[in-house]
């Protein structure tokens, strides 16, 4: 199944629930803007290259729409339209007033020298500074990109509109960030999987923990929850897995991956296994971290974590999700599991509107408490419908964007 697909299942499953009328199904799941872009330019040894850049701008009914920009060779226009209508119900669930977005441009960063890499961000923003814009659609990190990348692209957009720090989130602290934007999405795994754990009886230092996936967020993640006492068992990247049964020793190999290219290729305090092994794993906790549709209808009955948090977009695939329901595993969706992020740069978005920065301690502090709530809220509702937490995190941030569209009107 297709990722857009994908994101229709779960939207029709939600719509049949609010019985939403099929007019405004087609309006909530057409993207208001698609656009497509030639990103071209000359290598370092005189080639000409040519990319793909994309930028879907999927509903504003709530606000200024707000989405990741991810460099990966396999971006296409179908991952970036689920993305931006994933983004539109996770700013709702968690009360944002934001609408969705997503970016992307297939490249392969590992391939581009780093003047390469910034002149690929600013030749994109060339092409679609006229569509962005702090009161339109502000971007911000993802796969492939980093503070660094944001820096280029508020610099290039500053040239065609003046200074305007807002038009995008997730810059580097020194120009206009926001302390703690880094580990949020991944702080915001760990404090949500804990407020999960309470909730289903279970204890933290009895919780075994799997983590596919050692990027920003896998990193953050582990570190978070190793720190709350959890026994951080297996962790992976593109290299493999790395499993010790005692358990990891995360900070050791957050060191080692910053000194070796942000790999754990080479590591040698674990044994070696398969990313699908550690997917399988006798463990109670599993986090696929990583690429979208790793949990699939072929190995998820072989999975015996009883609980699963979607800290990537998209891990699990339809059919994987309803295996692991009729076991009673018990899955924190990607659209509340992984809203950290989106959260944080909601935070640094208004204070550059204010020219006021928060310190790190607030900024965590109403990171938890924006979280906390929507956690809260979507639990409530599964308990009170009886039905699975992802349900009730895609009807409750649906039904508010559909309320949205009907209080202002279609012109």
């Amino acid at each position: 199944m297709h990722s857009f697909k994908t994101v229709q299942h779960y939207f029709n499953e939600a719509a049949d629930q609010l019985q939403l009328h099929d007019d405004m199904r087609r309006m909530l799941l057409t993207s208001q803007r698609e656009i497509r872009v030639q990103v071209s330019l000359e290598l370092d040894d005189r080639r000409l290259a040519t990319f793909i850049g994309y930028r879907v701008q999927h509903n504003r009914a709530r606000g200024p729409m707000k989405g990741g920009l991810r460099y990966h060779p396999e971006v296409d226009l179908d991952e970036i339209r689920s993305l931006a209508a994933l983004m539109t119900w996770k700013a709702a669930l968690v009360e944002l007033p934001y609408g969705g977005s997503k970016g992307g441009i297939a490249v392969d960063t590992r391939a581009l020298s780093h003047r390469e890499l910034e002149l690929v961000t600013r030749k994109f923003v060339d092409e679609i500074h006229d569509v962005i814009g702090p009161d339109i659609d502000i971007p911000a990190p993802d796969m492939g990109t980093n503070g660094e990348v944001m820096a280029w692209f508020m610099n290039q957009y500053e040239k065609y509109h003046g200074f305007s720090p807002a038009c995008v989130t997730g810059k580097p602290v020194e120009l206009h960030g926001l302390p703690g934007r880094e580990e949020a999405t991944g702080r915001g795994v760990g404090a949500l999987t804990l407020k999960l754990l309470s909730r289903l009886g279970r204890r933290a230092d009895q919780t075994r923990v799997a983590i596919q996936g050692f990027g920003n967020v896998g990193a953050h993640a582990a570190k978070f929850l190793q720190e709350s006492a959890l026994r951080v068992v297996a962790i992976s990247d593109a290299s493999g897995g790395y499993y010790r049964e005692g358990g990891l020793d995360v900070m050791e190999m957050v060191r080692f991956a910053r000194e070796n290219a942000r790999s754990l290729s080479g590591y040698a305090g674990a044994d070696r296994i398969s990313n699908r092994e550690l997917l399988e794993l006798d463990v109670e906790l599993l986090i696929p971290a990583a690429l979208g549709g790793v949990l699939t209808a072929e190995n998820a009955p072989r999975v015996k974590a009883g609980v699963v948090v979607e800290a990537a977009n998209s891990p699990i695939e339809p059919e994987a999700d309803a295996i692991f329901e009729e076991r009673g595993i018990t899955v924190l969706p990607d659209i509340l599991a992984n809203a950290g992020g989106v959260t944080a740069s909601y935070f640094e978005w208004a204070q550059n509107r204010q020219f006021y920065r928060w310190g790190l301690n607030r900024v965590r502090q109403e990171l938890d408490r924006v979280l906390s709530e929507a956690f809260e809220r979507t639990w409530q509702y599964a308990q009170e419908k009886n039905v699975s937490l992802r349900a009730a995190a895609y009807v409750l941030g649906i039904s508010r964007v559909s309320r949205a569209t009907m209080l202002g009107g279609v012109m």
